[in-house]
């Protein structure tokens, strides 16, 4: 069993998203199991003020090292865990970095607040720093919560059937080719005939092709080098 933890001053948002779908069909089947850790229960300060101001007069708040260390540590964590924090300043998480994060059998996603967290705790215990995109976010549980849902579905037993991950947007080189269901005829506009054609050669050269063309027109960065 994979264990994921979150160190969350908000620990009922990441909660409420373990709890349905394929995460919480994840932990039904036994393949992994949530724990989670506020920093303001590691606090010594009576008031459970784990921020203050940043030194150098930089505007906003930041969160403290230690009660965010002492919350890690109670994990009782092996020395190969990923300790995964978010920051805006981090590598580009990816579809390779969720395969990367996968081989791990401890995970734990650090959720920065306010202005992020004192980077001295960054320097004693992350081994991962990731941003899920060029843009400013309220907290980091959203991103923690994204990159823990594209690791678990990533999990063996996880998913219905393990095709439907191969066949996932960046599993390949590429996107994938737009897909289609009931009815045949939606307000005018008909799926494309080869889908009906029985034709699976066909069809499968149709889903490249047409994977090629969505990625060459949205993301020409992900097609392999000619």
């Amino acid at each position: 069993m994979k264990r994921i933890a979150f160190v969350s001053l908000f620990p009922e948002v990441i909660r409420s998203f373990v709890e349905a779908s394929i995460p919480a069909r994840a932990k039904a089947s036994g393949v992994v199991d949530y724990e989670f850790r506020n920093p303001r229960d590691f606090c010594y300060d009576p008031h459970k003020k784990v921020d203050d101001t940043p030194y150098g007069g930089h505007p906003g708040l930041l969160i403290k090292a230690e009660p965010v260390a002492l919350a890690v540590e109670s994990l009782d964590l092996t020395s190969s865990a990923a300790i995964i924090v978010t920051e805006p300043n981090g590598l580009p998480f990816t579809q390779a970095s969720a395969h990367e994060l996968a081989a791990f059998d401890e995970l734990i996603f650090v959720c920065g607040h306010y202005e992020g967290i004192d980077h001295r705790f960054e320097e004693s215990f992350a081994t991962h720093v990731y941003s899920i995109g060029d843009y400013v976010l309220s907290n980091g549980e959203i991103p923690a919560m994204v990159m823990a849902d594209a690791v678990i579905r990533t999990l063996p037993g996880v998913l219905g059937s393990p095709e439907s991950l191969e066949s996932d947007s960046f599993s390949g080189d590429g996107l994938s080719a737009p897909n289609y269901t009931r009815p045949e005829v939606w307000r005018g506009r008909s799926i494309p005939p080869i889908l009906k054609s029985g034709n699976h050669a066909r069809i499968e050269e149709w889903r490249r092709n047409e994977s090629e063309r969505v990625t060459r027109n949205r993301r020409p960065d992900l097609l392999p080098p000619k």
